[in-house]
């Protein structure tokens, strides 16, 4: 089309501007970042409905894109959702995939299908920069001083910068692709299940020096003046402050869109806000009325802004679908007395759904969820579709060309469209929720339909006023979502059609392996 008839075009018909806009960007291969919160609610973000704090970057991105009112994570813990994401199988289908201890081995093993490596098929450049808290090394676990593979790079990743587990298990150490960073040889790091030594500092013969007293079971190693689970000894020039954290991850994840800015790329900005220990840079600390938990949502939503800073300067905004959703649901008491209960006030973190971290109630994994790529995403658009994390691996190979195997992504569904907003998209149909999988309890969605499978007649890790408890409960209950989503009334014995039709679905779903056609 010539320049003077797409210019009568667009003054006849301006709306034509937008579809001839999307028919442009529809051909090309986006840069990539998905931003994963840790332990974030639907109710922690202003765009969301939060009233008690502001998240203007994060706001901004819904204001740009798409928010997702039934948007989820595959699993209401780390390890498992973070496996999902990656591999586009439920974890539950893998053993291992539980929260993973400081010194689990590799739990993708090079050869499986990824997310990143179907990417770097489409010729992207692929960088994880974060926590990783998926193992490192082979059967026998991370060699801490010599080369950590199988690891990222044995799976599709070009580069990482990482948090090895989680920050409230040790060691509390940098990995830049297959090493420690700045680690000393004449000062070996070893880390280990037992106390090495009698006199070995702990949360426990160290309590009265600790600058955050832990509540629950974090009470071995001590750095940096937080006991952590698991020990550790060595290893003290590559250590790293807790307060840096956040700070760090933006250099590294900056310098790397810099240097990757002639695309396209992948980037999994993996942060730990807001997972504990809590602990935001100092010029973070007092920003909110919630404590230190609000401080870390203030921080995340820092990072958030000084990423889309980078696209703009670097004029990458347009070419670049940013997603933003949560590894699993908020808890508040999660190990150490950071106040975050007593300080919470009116805040509900869940919003108005039940449960948290650890459950299958609806706070467990209906997360956050938000896609911006500026000029092909509609902007300020709320949409109730149910989409999922476990989802991107099939949705971003559709989108840039790549075909999936079919023993790759065994529950990916190619939910591209909605992502996108694009006309007549529909969402998934149904949606398995676990916990952290090895109790057995599942939730299973299917339109406004939610059936809870419970292997116990308690259930386990339900948080209840910001605190973890016990809840009694049957093996199946059912609610409608629509009606009640804080999932309050259990209305199975009113509709025992309904529930047999859907625990015949999830015992099928579960039993056959996979649930992509």
């Amino acid at each position: 089309m010539s320049l003077r008839n797409l210019f009568a075009l667009v003054c006849l018909n301006p709306a034509a501007l937008w579809v001839l806009m999307l028919s442009a960007t529809a051909e090309e291969k986006p840069n990539i970042i998905v931003i994963m919160a840790d332990d974030m609610g639907c109710g922690d973000l202003s765009c969301y409905g939060a009233t008690e704090i502001q998240t203007p970057h994060i706001d901004r991105l819904a204001a740009e894109g798409r928010r997702f009112t039934s948007g989820y994570c595959s699993a209401s813990t780390c390890t498992p959702t973070r496996y999902s994401l990656l591999t586009g199988t439920y974890a539950f289908r893998q053993k291992g995939t539980g929260i993973a201890p400081p010194s689990s081995p590799a739990i993708i093993q090079p050869g499986t299908e990824t997310l990143p490596s179907l990417l770097q098929k489409a010729g992207y450049a692929t960088a994880v920069i974060g926590k990783w808290h998926l193992g490192l090394g082979g059967p026998e676990g991370p060699q801490w001083n010599g080369e950590l593979k199988p690891g990222p790079l044995e799976i599709g990743f070009d580069h990482c910068f990482l948090l090895p587990t989680t920050n409230d298990r040790v060691p509390q150490v940098y990995v830049r692709d297959h090493r420690v960073l700045n680690l000393d040889p004449s000062d070996p790091l070893w880390v280990g299940k037992k106390k090495p030594s009698d006199d070995h500092p702990t949360g426990i013969s160290h309590r009265a020096s600790l600058k955050m007293d832990w509540s629950h079971g974090h009470n071995a190693t001590v750095h940096n003046g937080i006991s952590r689970i698991g020990f550790y000894t060595g290893g003290h020039a590559a250590r790293f402050r807790d307060e840096d954290l956040a700070d760090e991850w933006v250099a590294q994840s900056v310098q790397w869109i810099e240097k990757h800015r002639d695309g396209p790329f992948f980037l999994f900005f993996s942060s730990h806000d807001l997972h504990v220990p809590r602990m935001p840079h100092e010029r973070f600390q007092g920003k909110t009325r919630l404590g230190f938990r609000g401080d870390a949502i203030v921080q995340l939503d820092w990072c958030v802004g000084e990423l889309t800073k980078a696209l703009d300067r670097l004029g990458l905004a347009e070419n670049t679908l940013v997603v933003f959703c949560s590894d699993n649901g908020p808890v508040l008491d999660d190990g150490y007395q950071d106040h975050a209960v007593e300080m919470n006030g009116a805040h509900r973190a869940g919003g108005v759904f039940s449960g948290g971290k650890y459950s299958v109630f609806e706070g467990g994994t209906r997360t956050p969820f938000i896609t911006r790529w500026k000029g092909r995403v509609a902007p300020a658009v709320v949409d109730d579709a149910i989409v999922c994390t476990v989802d991107f691996a099939a949705s971003f190979a559709s989108l840039t060309g790549v075909a999936l195997e079919e023993d790759a992504c065994l529950d990916s569904h190619d939910v591209m469209g909605v992502l996108l907003g694009d006309e007549g998209a529909a969402g998934r149909s149904h949606l398995i929720q676990q916990d952290n999988g090895r109790s057995g309890n599942f939730g299973y969605r299917v339109g406004s339909w939610k059936l809870q499978r419970h292997d116990s007649k308690t259930a386990r890790n339900v948080v209840v006023e910001g605190k973890l408890a016990n809840r009694k409960v049957t093996r199946y209950r059912l609610y409608d979502l629509e009606k009640d989503p804080g999932e309050k009334s259990d209305v199975i014995e009113e509709h025992p059609e309904m529930a047999r039709k859907l625990i015949q679905e999830l015992e099928q779903h579960i039993e056959t392996g996979r649930t992509r056609s």
